[in-house]
């Protein structure tokens, strides 16, 4: 639900997106008011209630701008996307025959997100770290796979300090998790009642995942998990550092420290680098140069054309591997969420 104005003309309040979302609901009855954001994610619910208190005493004209905006948006949307797994399965399995439809499906649907402990949206980390806070690590493991990074690194950091490391160890290398042990952890969630069945079916977790709940916690809470997780396993425990911080999060540094990092690289490096840098990161890091260096990289990246992506893959990794060397010598602060400034 993007936040972009409204262009209201004369002398009506600009409205944002979610002000004009909501002055849309707020003409629907309770029934459909209620369908609607029954669909919606806890923070887009939480986003449309205070948006609600807010156009309570809106005007005639911005009620009609509102309506115009949907109106101009639903013209422009097309309905490919409505009932697009049914139709494709279908067209599938009149090719194919039933049996092999199915063998190409499972090997070509995209993996969604399990709708099993739902509930979890909506709760704060403090009250799933205090449910959780008894339970076995492998438990408390897939209860925060099934959460957003940051929301499972606070309930992480509200657990024992002795199992932070068997509880993320346990998250990187999670294996499937069967629909009946995922409802034996919705009645944990909802009632306290202990876990009692083991299984396997659905996938959660894996090192990318325990890398975006270590990006969220404390800079000392997660340099002593990752010291313990080198002991435990040194493969898992590298491969987690090396998903915490990659190409993107350079965006985060200052311009003195990302100077310093450019001046350490090979400029024939730092061209296939670029090749496949986000715009803003790559105008931040030319920005970092003298104008000459810039012109002169920008126009090599021109000359070159199309690269392989393996190869840009791989200068962004050791380009990645400086900077870590660098900060990890004092040269340089990575800067970013989670570092702790004194």
């Amino acid at each position: 639900m993007p936040d972009t104005d409204l262009d209201m003309g004369g002398d009506l309040r600009p409205l944002h997106g979610s002000a004009a979302a909501a002055v849309l609901l707020m003409l629907f009855s309770e029934d459909e008011a209620a369908q609607i954001l029954s669909r919606l994610e806890p923070d887009e619910v939480r986003q449309l209630g205070y948006a609600m208190y807010d156009v309570a005493d809106v005007e005639i004209e911005e009620v009609n701008q509102a309506l115009d905006q949907f109106v101009n948006k639903a013209k422009r949307r097309t309905t490919i996307g409505y009932g697009a797994s049914r139709h494709i399965r279908g067209a599938m399995h009149k090719a194919l025959g039933p049996e092999r439809a199915d063998n190409m499906l499972a090997r070509i649907t995209p993996p969604t997100r399990s709708t099993k402990l739902g509930m979890l949206k909506w709760m704060e980390a403090g009250e799933i770290a205090a449910i959780i806070e008894n339970e076995h690590p492998q438990v408390m493991a897939v209860v925060l796979a099934h959460l957003e990074p940051p929301v499972a690194a606070d309930a992480l950091m509200r657990l024992p300090p002795d199992v932070h490391e068997d509880v993320v160890y346990r998250v990187a290398t999670l294996g499937p998790v069967s629909s009946e042990a995922l409802d034996d952890l919705e009645l944990l969630m909802a009632s306290g009642t202990p876990v009692t069945r083991k299984g396997g079916t659905s996938q959660r977790g894996g090192t990318s995942e325990a890398a975006a709940i270590m990006n969220n916690i404390r800079k000392d809470i997660e340099q002593r998990i990752i010291k313990a997780l080198s002991k435990r396993d040194k493969i898992v425990a590298q491969t987690i550092e090396e998903e915490m911080f990659i190409f993107d999060n350079l965006i985060d540094m200052d311009e003195k420290n990302m100077g310093a990092l450019l001046r350490g690289v090979d400029t024939e490096l730092l061209v296939v680098a670029l090749k496949g840098a986000n715009e803003m990161l790559k105008a931040k890091m030319l920005g970092c140069m003298s104008q000459r260096a810039a012109q002169s990289i920008t126009d090599e990246m021109e000359e070159r054309g199309p690269m392989r992506l393996a190869d840009v893959i791989d200068a962004q990794k050791r380009i990645v591997v400086e900077a870590r060397r660098l900060a990890e010598q004092g040269t340089i602060m990575l800067g970013g969420p989670g570092d702790d400034f004194v």
